[in-house]
């Protein structure tokens, strides 16, 4: 790759000692830490936030050395490592042992073969054992020891390569095994900074990138996805880790950045799926593998070509000729006859090919020279066929030569085709275009149209290409070798020209139509990815009351007026289309006047433009006075599939759906995001031939943007709906439900902590989705000052007060989660409020104590000035180097700290269109 290293050569000397005596210093400051937290856990409380601190000591470890280190000075910092971790007292036994790992993991030099790094494990696991068996320990302390130094063993011996990048997914693998232990601690704080040593965006040395995948190839996966996405080794390589460790993509975009260099979410969406394609080709090579061996057909060149596939296209062709059809393909046919060996000698030594000996009167198929030589023409057309080089050949010259697609109207229309059908696809009847120039909207048409029988379509490969293909095989690759007689020539001709003509153009073709249809496809599917982001985002109008119109002419204009926090106050018919418009205006004003209702959302379905009309020319005559009344036009796609959905009868139960959908129509201007989320992202309509796609992959993307938008738009917990808490990075429809059932139970959250009291919601959930999550305060001041006086009477010993706010009362606590007898007093957190993720919860306590900045000025203007001035004198690369994080993640807590309370980015975008009265052409003037 050719990283950078973070020191010039020059600097050999100082970097060799600088990170040797840095380690030195801070393992005594692990021993003491470390020996203090591990002998609490047998008494207090697993829960107990200070494993948080305890961990804090180790996290400096992997961060004092400057990552690429040079060469020569490696293999001798192994060794004496190995002397200071294993002087530690035997308190500190088990952060001995991890640490070592870690080192000799880390460090050590790629030449050094896993065989010694197996017998350093050995030997270190042998003196842990010791050491555990003379000293008497808690059972939990040493059940939490050996799983670490269990996971850690594992993770050396089988490390193909040493690197941070093995050791930082043992990391997070334990965390998924350490559940019963570290649920207390805020998830995976380790493995952030083990992985930012310095702040700087890891780059992982380049041996790094050899991710081992289930089924292996000959091809490194890393490799392959880096040149299909464009996107660097590096990047790819930590891509692929953060998705094995199921991190969802708003968490890594927001808390992960410098481990993905900036990538946006649909950049990442791309990766992920070109990475499940890569899966998925391996997959089935390693089926078609077992299924030829099964056979007995398997040789060492097939196995190494099977292995070399990276699509489903290479794998089909390398394959074709192990499938058993019923009857055999005519080339099997000829060879079942015999005439393989006399299609050889024709190119391997033609002058002393007699055909004539081949003729057998009464077999059929060798009854005649004619048939003999049929039979070695198509053995021979076959092997051009499933020649790499030839077809490499022709797929070079088709990139460089004018290949088009036609389509035009089939001949015979099915009589079940509809004429309007028909019509629709009358750009499509004469229609051709070069495949290079083709627009991806064109080609889901023509593939519409082929379905469904009204066009045919055929790819045109001109005859120039297949004379100077023809040419190239006689003179190189199929040449004899040796003088042949013209009539052997002439096979070799007819051989060439069924080749081409019966095997080769058809692949080309399929080739070809394949890769248009799945770029169009990908192409349809981000597009609906980006409309419906867009969508989503629309700025919210908070705060209003709001009647929305449901347009209709027989069955009239459907009314619902909401409150500003979403709450149906009326609901009413009106007939403004059948000549009654005078008399229904009286009831609508009387309505907007009794709500104080100064806004209308028409939806745009049948009869908008005339309801629209009849509104303008209202508040034109001045008639709702003194409300000043503005109307705008919503888009209701959706709307009527909702209303009639289990969804909605839930919600506004007893209610007519054509009501429902005029109640959804004016929620969409409240709060769009909240309402669009409960209908499915198809029914929305705007996509593009979204019914013609794999409607996996599209389910895939669509998920995957709504979830993405309502992460980043956050909710409040304590109000949220639970359809809104579905689509939340790390929840899904379970444990949105446990969470809304939790709160009815216990009443409203007071700070993130208690998220990890929700039954299913495990250390991995909590940290994919606490960011996320937000805690409105003053919400939590009124119920807060009531509830603490009671319990503050009820306990006595407060034990430990947490960056988190958590009290926990030092009682005994049995060794199982469901046995805990824990009172816990909650504190509200102010950070709750803001993007910052729990993880980084010290590092902004931190922060905020360099500027003496206090957590009650979070969101307000002097806590901004004070950021912005603390930053201009020392810069934040400097900051953050000081903090010991990333610049990303000290950016993500500067905005936390100094985005207002109530703090939406949606406001930036789109606004719903507010107007009075322009409603045609003739209403503008100069």
């Amino acid at each position: 790759m050719g990283e950078e290293a973070p020191f010039s050569p020059s600097h050999h000397g100082l970097m060799s000692s600088l990170p040797r005596r840095a380690k030195v210093k801070v393992q005594a400051v692990v021993s003491k830490d470390e020996f203090s937290s591990l002998s609490e856990l047998s008494s207090a409380s697993e829960e107990d936030d200070k494993e948080d601190s305890a961990w804090e000591p180790q996290k400096k470890v992997p961060r004092s050395r400057k990552q690429p280190v040079a060469k020569e000075s490696k293999p001798k910092r192994v060794p004496r490592v190995k002397k200071t971790t294993l002087q530690i007292n035997d308190g500190s036994e088990g952060v001995a042992v991890k640490e070592e790992l870690n080192n000799s993991v880390a460090i050590a030099d790629v030449d050094l073969e896993d065989k010694k790094i197996k017998v350093d494990t050995v030997k270190t696991l042998k003196t842990a054992k010791a050491k555990r068996k003379n000293s008497g320990q808690s059972p939990a302390g040493q059940r939490i020891k050996k799983l670490k130094v269990d996971e850690e063993s594992n993770r050396a011996s089988t490390a193909e390569t040493p690197s941070t990048s093995t050791l930082w997914e043992g990391v997070c693998k334990k965390e998924e095994s350490e559940d019963d232990f570290t649920f207390g601690q805020s998830p995976l704080k380790k493995m952030k900074t083990e992985t930012c040593p310095q702040g700087q965006p890891v780059r992982f040395p380049a041996n790094a990138n050899n991710i081992k995948e289930e089924v292996e190839m000959n091809w490194d996966i890393v490799q392959v996805l880096s040149e299909r996405t464009n996107i660097e080794l590096w990047v790819c390589a930590n891509i692929i880790r953060l998705f094995n460790d199921d991190n969802t993509i708003p968490f890594i975009i927001r808390y992960r950045k410098e481990l993905i260099n900036n990538l946006d979410a649909d950049s990442l969406r791309e990766v992920r799926q070109t990475l499940e394609e890569l899966r998925a080709v391996a997959k089935k090579v390693h089926s078609t593998i077992q299924k030829i061996k099964k056979e007995g057909k398997m040789s060492e060149c097939l196995l190494k070509a099977l292995l070399n596939c990276k699509t489903f296209e290479e794998l089909e062709h390398v394959s074709a000729p192990y499938k058993t059809g019923s009857k055999g393909t005519k080339a099997q046919r000829a060879k079942q006859l015999g005439l393989e060996g006399a299609a050889k000698t024709l190119l391997e030594n033609p002058g002393e090919l007699s055909l004539l000996s081949y003729i057998r009167p009464n077999v059929k198929g060798l009854s005649a020279l004619q048939d003999i030589e049929t039979g070695v023409q198509h053995i021979l057309a076959d092997m051009i066929a499933k020649d790499k080089d030839t077809l490499d050949f022709i797929r070079k010259l088709c990139q460089n030569r004018y290949i088009c697609i036609q389509s035009s109207l089939a001949k015979v229309s099915s009589k079940k085709v509809n004429e309007k059908d028909v019509d629709k696809f009358l750009l499509y009847q004469n229609f051709s275009c070069n495949i290079r120039n083709i627009q991806h909207h064109q080609i889901l048409a023509i593939n519409r149209g082929e379905n469904l029988k009204i066009l045919t379509v055929k790819v045109n490969i001109s005859d120039g290409v297949k004379n100077e293909f023809c040419r190239w095989c006689i003179q190189n690759r199929w040449r004899p070798r040796g003088f042949a007689r013209p009539e052997l020539m002439k096979i070799l001709h007819n051989s060439l020209d069924d080749s081409f003509k019966r095997l080769i153009y058809p692949l080309l073709c399929r080739e070809f139509r394949a890769k248009l249809t799945s770029d169009a496809e990908k192409e349809s599917v981000l597009m609906f990815g980006r409309n419906l982001r867009q969508l989503l985002l629309t700025s919210p109008v908070p705060g209003r009351t709001l009647m929305g119109v449901d347009p209709g002419y027989k069955h009239g204009c459907k009314l619902a007026i909401i409150s500003p926090t979403s709450q149906i106050l009326h609901t009413d018919v009106v007939y403004l289309h059948c000549g009654q418009g005078f008399r229904e205006a009286e009831k609508i004003k009387r309505l907007l006047l009794n709500f104080n209702c100064s806004t209308v959302v028409i939806g745009n379905g049948t009869a908008c433009r005339e309801t629209e009309a009849y509104f303008a020319d209202l508040i034109m005559k001045n008639y709702f006075a003194p409300l000043d009344v503005v109307y705008c036009i919503v888009s209701e796609a959706g709307a009527s599939i909702y209303s009639v959905s289990p969804e909605a009868n839930k919600e506004m139960p007893g209610l007519d759906p054509n009501l429902r959908s005029a109640v959804s129509i004016a929620r969409r201007v409240q709060d769009p995001l909240a309402e669009l989320v409960k209908i499915e992202p198809k029914h929305i309509g705007v996509g593009m031939y979204q019914h013609d796609v794999s409607q996996t992959l599209l389910k895939a993307t669509l998920d995957s943007v709504v979830e993405e938008c309502v992460s980043f738009v956050g909710v409040d917990i304590n109000i949220c709906s639970e359809v809104l808490l579905r689509h939340i990075a790390g929840l899904n429809a379970n444990r949105a439900k446990n969470i809304i059932e939790w709160r009815e139970k216990n009443g409203p959250f007071i700070n993130r902590e208690q998220l990890k009291k929700v039954k299913g919601l495990g250390p991995k959930s909590f940290q994919q989705c606490a960011g996320f999550i937000r805690i409105n305060q003053d919400y939590i001041r009124t119920f807060c000052s009531g509830q603490q006086t009671e319990s503050a009477s009820q306990v006595q010993e407060v034990a430990v007060t947490s960056s988190a706010g958590v009290e926990v009362t030092n009682e005994k606590q049995g060794k199982k989660k469901n046995k805990t007898a824990v009172n816990v007093v909650l504190k509200p957190n102010p950070l709750d409020q803001t993007c910052i993720h729990p993880e980084s919860y010290d590092i902004a306590m931190r922060f905020l104590s360099f500027f003496r900045g206090t957590l009650c000025e979070i969101g307000k203007p002097e806590m901004e000035q004070k950021i912005n001035s603390f930053l201009e004198k020392d810069g934040i690369e400097k900051i953050a180097e000081s903090l010991q994080t990333t610049v990303h993640t000290l950016q993500v807590i500067i905005d936390g700290l100094s985005q207002p309370e109530s703090f939406d980015f949606r406001t930036d975008f789109d606004k719903p269109d507010f107007k009075r009265s322009i409603v045609c052409l003739e209403d503008l003037q100069e």
